[in-house]
């Protein structure tokens, strides 16, 4: 991918590297991310999350990668809330480790988020959010194409508090859905 990172399907044998790298990055990541309980930063609590991530996957709802340096996770993305039929539409969402940001790691996992969610599932839309000042996510999304559709008040509760979120949108193609 850059700089010998790969990104993959993440597996339970990634909750431990997991949770090291989401507690080493816990006050970077605090402004952007809900509050969440201690067990989210332990061995267990990822095992958890996994697991639930890993059932969204076998319902064909969600996409969830690991982005590991050698086998040290540097980052995740997952492209959720897949809906096919008429709507083919999924939202992306991204995070990357304190000490990758601004390498361009995050905006490749995005363009091969893409490619999957527009050559394998046959997306046609992808959407993102981003709080309204994080600007170095909306240059992100902004290098791969998204395009600002609207604002979003009071989208999420985000480190406490219900926070405005920008919205972004990819149209990956105009095909129309299998079958129609």
């Amino acid at each position: 991918m850059i700089d010998g990172v790969e990104m993959r399907g993440v597996t339970v044998d990634d909750a431990a590297g997991l949770a090291g790298a989401l507690a080493r990055n816990r006050a970077y990541m605090a402004p952007y991310e809900p509050r969440r309980p201690e067990e989210f930063y332990t061995e267990a609590g990822q095992r958890e999350r996994i697991g639930a991530l890993l059932a969204d996957r076998d319902g064909g709802r969600l996409l969830p990668f690991v982005l590991v340096a050698g086998d040290t996770p540097v980052g995740a993305i997952n492209l959720g809330s897949i809906a096919l039929g008429p709507f083919r539409s999924g939202g992306v969402g991204y995070w990357v480790d304190r000490a990758w940001a601004g390498k361009g790691l995050a905006t490749a996992a995005l363009r091969e988020v893409c490619r999957i969610a527009r050559d394998e599932v046959g997306l046609h839309r992808i959407e993102a959010g981003t709080l309204v000042d994080n600007v170095a996510s909306q240059r992100v999304l902004a290098k791969v194409g998204f395009e600002r559709f609207g604002l979003a008040p009071r989208y999420l509760h985000i480190d406490g508090a219900w926070r405005d979120h920008r919205l972004f949108q990819l149209l990956l193609h105009d095909n129309p859905p299998d079958g129609v």
